[in-house]
């Protein structure tokens, strides 16, 4: 099964001088995600996330950083891990926000292992980053996982 950013490059055909047609493909969801609000199109922000991360062989955390209009001001892949586990640090999540000025984040990671359901680390890590952003009024909104083309929410 082909993903929606795989599609759109099959459609593109190819790319620009110094660009490959899936870069350009991935671009086009990014700016899409940035012109909407992530929560009003939560189908839009799945197919980015899903677009950055169901391939990948090992685990990425990524954080989108928002504004109070929940539009996106800032993409982030910020952990990377091995197939089975990724180390995420809140305090630098939170530093991060802090640097965008955002108000709200949505968290994400992939698990490459077959796990669709989230584990007892991946609740623990939404509740820790959840409460380090409470302190600061920055709202956590989601926590997605991703495997293949599915996803479950964490929160």
């Amino acid at each position: 099964m082909l993903s929606d950013v795989e599609l759109l490059a099959l459609f593109l055909r190819t790319g620009t001088p110094g660009q490959n047609v899936m870069a350009l493909a991935q671009r086009f969801f990014a700016s899409q995600l940035a012109r909407e609000s992530a929560m009003e199109n939560p189908q839009v922000t799945r197919h980015y996330l899903q677009s950055l991360l169901a391939r990948l062989e090992r685990e990425i955390f990524m954080v989108l950083f928002l504004d109070n209009q929940h539009r996106v001001l800032a993409a982030q892949k910020m952990f990377s891990g091995s197939i089975n586990s990724v180390e995420v640090h809140p305090r630098e999540i939170v530093r991060e926000a802090l640097k965008v000025n955002a108000a709200a984040l949505i968290l994400a990671h992939n698990h490459p292992s077959g796990m669709a359901e989230p584990s007892r680390a991946d609740r623990d890590v939404t509740r820790k980053v959840s409460e380090a952003c409470q302190l600061l009024d920055i709202r956590l909104l989601d926590h997605l996982v991703i495997r293949s083309w599915r996803i479950c929410l964490v929160c």
